[in-house]
């Protein structure tokens, strides 16, 4: 498609129609492109992923020293 130079008009951006979906992205919290979705799902599992990870190491490690006898309750 290339470059575009000199005018360009957006019908939307014209209108408010983007600045409204902006505003109202804002105040919910959670983007309306399907991209910005995309990006805020993967953010949002990576750092849950990491957590879940860490929990089963700590309860591994926990059910081996209960295991070996090392902690009694």
């Amino acid at each position: 498609m290339g470059r575009k130079f000199g005018f360009s008009f957006s019908w939307k951006r014209a209108l408010g129609i983007s600045g409204l979906k902006a505003k109202i992205s804002r105040q919910i919290g959670i983007p309306l492109t399907r991209s910005g979705r995309q990006r805020m799902a993967g953010r949002t599992l990576g750092c849950g992923l990491a957590c879940l990870a860490v929990a089963f190491l700590f309860l591994g490690i926990g059910a081996a020293a209960w295991a070996a006898g090392w902690l009694n309750f």
